[in-house]
């Protein structure tokens, strides 16, 4: 079979790559091409475009991209209709992909979504265009199944959390402080400040000024992968901050708190029961817009799943070094450790068990047949 796998970001890479490894165990034909990253590009596919080609993020960054947007867009449909897959596997990326799954579906191809746009927090507007263009959508968090079905009556699949398979098949680094120069008398403060270059121009700065307070501690970066490090380096002047590349899981592991930008990486800092605080800034003009149009109590994937303040949220104008440094703290008492181990133990059970990947891979192949 041939697949056409479209993402537009780091997760989407590392979920897609997972995909595509159960496909292959599944088909020993399969043929894949796809718009991602490194992780799917290691498991066999044919990298059309890297994600870091296309993650533009906010209402202004989109509008001021529109172009190549615009550009990517027709480019992806020649592309399609030169491939001819048997299916196209969309993950997540919604502005880019339900805009091709609406084309897709007219051009009479099969249209399988992965990892479901979060219309529950905004546009819900989109689930009409999703029920009309797609042939099944698999989704990864619990609440969603009854979002789409009870409200909508648009029959999905909830498959799990594929983040849990990612940790069952990673193979952690015994030698990770050595290997990496840290210093084995101090515990590690995790800085994971997004993997796209407007997260890290705005957190980074930030996070770097909180280590002075902390003097016990070393604050080591998450590098995402695609990110030079001339793109970290002038944030971290006069610092002794570290960045480690393709590290993360092996980063939380030896982490005793983490600051952490909101996105998939709450999630994956809460499956290490590593304490976090989740801080997330961003322009004035797409803060208030976001204020406008998006109807969420939390930001953090482990609250909205939780449906409560499991890890303290800093955003926008809470989000600032005296806050910072001050929540910081509190996660090192004993009895703020012991409610957040409580919770991240609560989490874990709902997110529905491993899996994810292989019940995905298994349903889309079948549908195929």
């Amino acid at each position: 079979m041939k697949y056409y796998v479209i993402s537009g970001e780091a997760s989407g890479d590392l979920h897609g790559s997972l995909l595509i490894r159960a496909l292959k165990e599944l088909d020993d034909k399969a043929c894949f091409r796809a718009w991602g990253g490194d992780l799917m590009k290691k498991q066999g596919a044919t990298l059309v475009k890297h994600y870091t080609e296309l993650a533009f993020m906010g209402f202004w960054e989109v509008l001021k991209h529109l172009p190549t947007v615009l550009k990517n867009i027709s480019f992806c449909k020649k592309d399609i209709l030169a491939f001819r897959p048997d299916v196209i596997i969309y993950i997540d990326y919604p502005g880019f992909n339900l805009r091709i799954a609406e084309w897709a579906k007219k051009k009479g191809f099969k249209n399988h979504y992965y990892i479901s746009p979060q219309v529950w927090a905004w546009k819900e507007n989109r689930v009409h265009l999703m029920k009309k263009s797609l042939d099944a959508l698999y989704v990864v968090l619990p609440f969603e199944k009854a979002f789409f079905e009870e409200k909508h009556d648009f029959k999905v699949h909830f498959v799990g959390h594929p983040l849990l398979d990612q940790l069952e098949h990673f193979e952690f680094d015994p030698h990770f402080m050595k290997t990496h120069h840290l210093d084995a008398d101090k515990k590690i403060i995790a800085l994971l400040p997004g993997s796209r270059l407007q997260e890290i121009k705005k957190m980074l700065p930030l996070f770097a000024l909180v280590a002075p307070a902390f003097k016990e501690h070393q604050f080591i970066v998450a590098g995402a992968p695609g990110i030079s490090p001339e793109k970290y380096s002038p944030y971290l002047i006069n610092t002794s901050i570290k960045v480690v590349y393709d590290q993360t899981y092996n980063l939380l592991k030896n982490s005793s708190a983490a600051l952490v930008t909101s996105g998939t990486a709450t999630l994956e800092t809460a499956l290490f029961d590593v304490p976090q605080l989740v801080c997330y800034k961003s322009s004035a003009l797409n803060y208030w817009i976001g204020k406008k149009i998006i109807r969420l109590k939390y930001i953090a994937l482990v609250n909205l799943i939780l449906e409560n303040e499991a890890v303290k949220e800093l955003i926008q104008y809470n989000c600032h070094l005296e806050n910072l440094v001050k929540h910081l703290q509190l996660l090192f008492s004993k009895e703020k450790q012991k409610r957040i181990q409580k919770e991240y133990t609560k989490l874990k059970f709902t997110l529905g068990g491993r899996g994810a990947s292989e019940k995905t891979a298994k349903l889309i192949f079948q549908s195929l047949q």
